[in-house]
């Protein structure tokens, strides 16, 4: 029985451990706010998924079946992350890209939460959550960036 609940508690601690999401250096970011002023400045949903690193429902999101020609910005700082040019339907209800506008423009960080190990795709200006990119998407890169609408500002042209 010791052996038993010893065991549960190592998995329970290796998960919870595992469960941490690596945290960016804010302290680096050009555009630093509190979370009150973050709260005035977006809807709850932009908060949850921007600062609190949660994820809209699949197919409900407002650009997930967007076709328009124009530039996704970040919806709490206004960078330019990615074009409707690099967007393409990858089925999965989210936008899709296979290329951010500039390297320099996002951060990539390593993500063990939910018992996975992901890459998370983060604004390089501002911090904000963004999304998941992974390598499984399109040429010429092979890879789908994983972005949710409540994280961008489609700028039509």
């Amino acid at each position: 029985m010791k052996f038993y609940l010893a065991t549960i508690l190592l998995i329970s601690i290796s998960f919870f451990c595992n469960a941490q999401v690596n945290e960016p250096n804010k302290s680096s970011y050009a555009v630093v706010k509190t979370a009150a002023e973050w709260k005035k400045q977006l809807t709850p949903l932009q908060f949850q998924v921007t600062r609190k690193k949660d994820t809209e429902r699949a197919f409900s999101g407002s650009y997930w079946n967007n076709h328009a020609a124009g530039v996704y910005n970040c919806i709490c700082c206004d960078k330019p992350l990615f074009n409707a040019d690099t967007k393409f339907d990858s089925g999965t209800g989210w936008p899709s890209f296979w290329a951010p506008i500039s390297s320099q423009n996002i951060e990539l960080l390593n993500d063990k939460s939910y018992g996975m190990v992901r890459t998370e795709v983060n604004c390089s200006n501002c911090g904000a959550h963004l999304g998941h990119v992974f390598d499984d998407g399109p040429k010429p890169t092979g890879l789908r960036y994983c972005i949710n609408s409540a994280s961008l500002l489609f700028i039509k042209k």
